[in-house]
């Protein structure tokens, strides 16, 4: 049986196992594994089945999206098919380690009133968290992709206007793409 360990912030223990257990049940249940929380050190320990270890990988992830600030319900999006989690660690990609360079970044990412990461989400198709000195992204690789271009060139000071356009434009590529992709059917010939 595959065993994986997670740790996650102790202020998130509470949303990790829910109201009565119940979020840890429902990731148990969906993934197929059992789950074992340390509420005092926000250890997590997922036990999977050894016929499908993906089902604990999935389980831990979406532990550690819980722990990276997501609600269980946008964590739950890791379930579906061909979806992932990435966390980048502001202090790595900007080198500010002091508090007040941390708090000014992490608010440039968040926008007034949370427009800037709303603006983010619609245009890369991802979903956003900004907690602690963390991003963590949810969505397909072509998403996350996107939404990592993004997240870095805003913490490297560019523009806000000028990455949401550059997001629209590569969503606008992707979406051309992908329409051209598609196997048109001849009429019998070839």
């Amino acid at each position: 049986m595959p065993v994986l360990f997670a740790r996650i912030p102790e202020d998130r223990v509470g949303a990790v196992i829910g109201p009565g257990g119940r979020t840890k049940r429902t990731i148990a249940e969906r993934t197929s594994t059992q789950i074992e929380v340390d509420a005092e050190e926000g250890e997590v320990e997922v036990t999977g089945p050894d016929a499908d270890p993906g089902g604990a990988l999935t389980a831990r992830d979406i532990v550690l999206a819980i722990g990276r600030g997501f609600s269980p319900e946008r964590a739950m999006r890791l379930l579906r098919e061909n979806t992932f989690l990435a966390i980048l660690d502001i202090k790595a990609a900007t080198g500010h380690k002091e508090k007040a360079a941390l708090r000014r970044i992490r608010a440039r990412l968040i926008g007034t009133e949370g427009r800037a990461r709303a603006r983010l989400e619609e245009l890369s198709g991802c979903s956003v968290s900004v907690y602690g000195a963390t991003v963590a992204l949810i969505g397909t690789d072509e998403q996350l992709e996107r939404a990592t271009r993004a997240v870095e060139l805003l913490l490297r000071g560019s523009e806000h206007s000028t990455v949401f356009h550059l997001l629209a434009r590569l969503r606008r590529n992707a979406a051309v793409e992908e329409a051209t992709s598609v196997p048109r059917e001849v009429d019998g010939a070839e």
